[in-house]
């Protein structure tokens, strides 16, 4: 019978005993001036036995023994992407960009240990990783602090948390990425990678007075965009200058559900599949009061992080997750109805969904985000789609045209 493997079992594999103990060294852009990061999206590994999502998905006319081999099954094959992917575009770093468990099917005792196999593939190459948590990786049996520090326990895993609070959330940090020239990997960095919290799900092990389990919001907190805005200013007086950035959340905000619904997204302009319409954002289903009501539409609390993002110089793009069905990029620089956040030009994009758990029959892969030195001082990126059939799709440069041009559309595939 499957089962999630153990540190044990993975330890016994002499490619990953190699990497035992092995000490990552800070990221840099390679003698080539490259630097290319894979983003696993939405992989939602563990989801057996559930009866949550027995009833989600009633179409697909499963017998309930047939339901409980969804999860191990949906695993193997989630695995066979992530090495599809890996074997095709050898990244230097991998974003594991939240919903990495399906938290309600978690077993307290054990709810953990699917992180030893989605990392499985990452340490037999001797990749390293950074994770952002999602909604899906915080329940009654599963903690996000437990995941970290079940990451933490691989030397490959770069997953930190550099802002405490219960209202924090766990994966909020940076790291810098420092130039091909500076063999030190000291001083000034070339460019930040940014990780936020988006939070969502539920409290560990906590109920209300009726028994209920207790709603975590769905957004950055305000004081995670506190620490941002500080650190950011700090390294700014330090190194004399702002530094290019990219930003990962799993949960997008609220600008990119007025783009699609107020704006619209062109196929050729913006590539990508648009189908999770009305997409899902952060603050959805809370009061602006902070009650959670789902009577309550969007609470707006995610308008001190959009200000913050685009209010900090440097800022070139904020990858998210959690609509399966949306594949594409948007360069907002507009002042969009019913928004009070006016956009400076930064780059929204989606990637594609990584995992066979979760909703959705859309083809799986990765968005992958090439940086090279030479456009990074023009803040530009190189951004593209690898589908598990091998195929790449959704190739855009990010420049400052970017919206104007003209792309081929994405087709709009499933498995």
């Amino acid at each position: 019978m499957w089962k999630p493997l153990t540190i044990a079992a993975l330890f016994a594999a002499p490619s990953l005993q190699s990497a035992v103990g092995k000490r990552f060294a800070p990221l840099k852009f390679s003698k080539d001036g490259t630097f290319q990061i894979s983003i696993l999206e939405d992989l939602h590994f563990g989801e057996s036995k559930s009866p949550t999502l027995f009833h989600e998905f009633p179409s697909a006319n499963f017998t309930k023994d047939a339901w409980d081999s969804w999860g191990p099954e949906q695993d193997v094959n989630s695995v066979k992407v992530i090495n599809e992917v890996l074997d095709a575009e050898s990244p230097d770093l991998v974003v594991l960009n939240g919903d990495l468990i399906t938290g309600e099917n978690a077993f307290l005792e054990n709810s953990t240990v699917y992180i030893d196999e989605i990392v499985a593939p990452l340490v037999d190459r001797g990749l390293t990783w950074a994770s952002t948590y999602g909604n899906h990786d915080s329940s009654y049996n599963l903690s996000r602090s437990a995941i970290l520090a079940r990451e933490n326990r691989w030397p490959n895993s770069r997953t930190k948390q550099m802002v405490s609070g219960r209202n924090a959330g766990v994966t909020n940090y940076y790291l810098p990425v420092y130039g091909s020239s500076n063999e030190k990997a000291s001083g000034a960095p070339e460019m930040l990678l940014w990780f936020f919290d988006s939070r969502g799900g539920d409290y560990y092990q906590e109920l209300d007075s009726s028994g209920n389990e207790v709603a975590q919001p769905n957004w950055v907190d305000e004081s995670v965009v506190n620490w941002f805005e500080t650190t950011n200013a700090e390294l700014v007086k330090k190194y004399h200058k702002n530094i290019p950035s990219l930003v990962f959340v799993h949960i997008p905000t609220n600008a990119s559900q007025a783009i699609q619904t107020e704006l619209g997204i062109n196929a050729h302009k913006e590539p990508g599949i648009n189908d999770d319409y009305v997409l899902a954002q952060q603050g959805e289903g809370w009061c602006a009061d902070g009650s959670n009501d789902s009577s309550c539409v969007y609470g707006g609390q995610d308008v001190a992080f959009m200000k913050a993002l685009v209010d900090t110089p440097g800022v070139i793009g904020v990858f998210s997750g959690h609509d399966h069905g949306d594949t594409w990029c948007y360069k907002w620089d507009t002042l969009i109805p019913g928004m009070s956040v006016k956009g400076n030009g930064i780059n929204l994009c989606f990637g594609q969904h990584t995992g066979y758990g979760g909703y959705g029959s859309w083809i799986r892969g990765s968005r992958q985000v090439l940086v090279t030195e030479s456009k990074l001082k023009d803040m530009v990126i190189d951004t593209w789609i690898r589908l598990e059939s091998g195929d790449v799709v959704g190739s855009v440069s990010l420049n400052s045209t970017y919206g104007e041009d003209t792309y081929p559309s994405t087709p709009d595939t499933l498995t």
